[in-house]
């Protein structure tokens, strides 16, 4: 190793540690590579890799949409970190603060509670940041109490159960204002997670719908509302414009240069003047850098993201490396200098190979290699054998666009055990219908045992009927934990 790692009495620490914060694509895959490139090392204990992440698995966020549409089963969207990282230490936990001068980072785990309750001080020699991001919201009234958001597989489990569950609730009620409010959906975001999430959940609702005697698919209003005059920017303006058409042909009312201006007491006022009595409002409006980013002393950019140079460095540090979402990374490959990558899944993949290659190459002794990697393009669903894609230049659209995003990310899904599962529900998916079962309990599951032990059992009593646009008193349907 580098003679400038810290080194310290044998037997106390390994002679290099290399903290990893985070768990996601550059968590990962960052702690995958320098696992296979420092096996010897790991093996007799001279080096250890430490990830520290608030889940034990990593989720595959593209496949969230297909998850909460029941076409994937949801343990197959996440890798455990455990079983890919055999030779690295796993601690589920969170990174509350770092001092880079003393190289040490500050860690709460479900054993120590909160920052000021008995967290840990962990020093390292090599640091990755990799917290990745989180969703970026707006101060529009209602938002908090009433948004569900759209970035984990918990928060796509809840999503596809409150979906059946509203069905479920217009189908009992005699109320027509909640019957309406029930079955209108709201989606906030026209990018990726927006779109997607929105066509596959409305080609599960539109199948659901046949098993109801009193819902047809057309009782469904579904509504887009994105800011800018366009959805799906990664695919191009002429992809986009097809997606928006095909949206638009399944009764799905977007609205472009329109904005979220509240959704207190369940009613989304838009930008435009409508009003949507609603129980349904999903916020993908977009992402920002971890909170833990604004607590490193690092230097950031006017987005919040770290500054970084091209070899993945964080500028004006040494042995501190990021890439992400959270690292605004020079894009060599742009026209325009001083164009950082995009904070997606392929930037940031192929960040982490080069980002590991470059700690093992500092701690060598050996020169570093800069992160070049042209865009290849994107791909979306738009549901069940729909889609859109520009790849390489050629712009796809319908099933061949759509046959192209599940090979794509079937390519990508990390371990092959992922990808033999997904492959296999997707075979399975073709040959029987859908499952349109709620499993909404899970958010309470101690509920029949606690009525059974002489207890009430929480949220056992249905919606009281009321007008539209009214406050709603009563306690919530039960939905799954998000």
């Amino acid at each position: 190793m580098a003679p400038e790692s810290r080194g310290t009495a044998p037997g106390s620490r390994p002679s290099v540690r290399i903290l990893v914060v985070g768990g996601g694509y550059v968590g990962m895959y960052t702690a995958l590579r320098l696992q296979r490139k420092l096996k010897s090392g790991l093996k007799s204990g001279e080096v250890e890799i430490l990830v520290v992440t608030p889940d034990p698995y990593m989720t595959y966020q593209p496949f969230l949409p297909e998850a909460a549409a029941g076409s994937i089963s949801p343990r197959h969207v996440v890798v455990p970190l455990r079983r890919v990282l055999g030779l690295c230490r796993v601690v589920v936990g969170e990174v509350h603060r770092i001092d880079h001068v003393s190289r040490t980072a500050t860690v709460s785990t479900l054993a120590t509670g909160g920052p000021g309750e008995g967290a840990e001080e962990m020093p390292y020699d090599e640091l990755v940041l990799a917290p990745g991001s989180v969703a970026r919201t707006l101060p529009v009234p209602g938002l908090a109490e009433f948004g569900i958001g759209f970035r984990t597989v918990e928060e796509a489990i809840k999503l596809r159960n409150h979906v059946i569950e509203q069905m479920d609730i217009a189908s009992a009620t005699r109320d027509p204002a909640l019957r309406d409010a029930a079955l209108t959906f709201v989606f906030v975001g026209g990018g990726y997670a927006g779109v997607e999430a929105l066509a596959e959940l409305e080609d599960m609702a539109r199948y659901a719908a046949r098993f109801y005697h009193n819902i047809r698919a057309d009782d469904l209003r579904w509504v887009l509302v994105e800011a800018t005059g366009r959805i799906l920017p990664e695919v191009g303006e002429g992809m986009g414009t097809y997606a928006v058409r095909e949206l638009r042909g399944r009764n799905v009312d977007v609205r472009l240069d329109t904005r979220l201006d509240s959704c207190e007491d369940r009613v989304a006022v838009l930008s435009d003047g409508s009003r949507f009595p609603t129980r349904t409002l999903v916020w993908t409006a977009g992402v920002r850098p971890a909170p833990l980013i604004a607590h490193t002393g690092f230097p950031v950019t006017g987005r919040g993201r770290l500054r970084c140079t091209a070899d993945l460095r964080i500028s004006g540090t040494r042995h501190a490396w990021a890439a992400g979402d959270a690292a605004a990374v020079p894009d060599l490959t742009a026209p325009e200098p001083g164009t950082a990558t995009a904070p997606n899944a392929q930037h940031a993949v192929r960040q982490a190979k080069v980002l590991a290659g470059n700690v093992v190459a500092a701690l060598e002794g050996r020169p570093l290699t800069e992160y070049r990697h042209a865009y290849a393009g994107s791909v979306a669903s738009l549901g069940l054998h729909k889609g859109v894609a520009h790849v390489f230049g050629r712009r796809l659209k319908g099933y061949p666009a759509w046959l192209t995003h599940r090979a794509y990310h079937l390519s990508r899904v990390p371990t092959f055990n992922r990808k033999a599962r997904v492959l296999a529900e997707w075979i399975l998916a073709g040959l029987f219908t859908r499952e349109i079962v709620s499993l909404g309990s899970l958010e309470h599951p101690r509920a029949e045992f606690e009525l059974a032990a002489g207890g009430t059992g929480p949220h056992r009593t249905p919606p009281p009927r009321r007008p539209p646009g009214t406050r709603d008193e009563s306690p919530e349907p039960k939905e799954p934990p998000g």
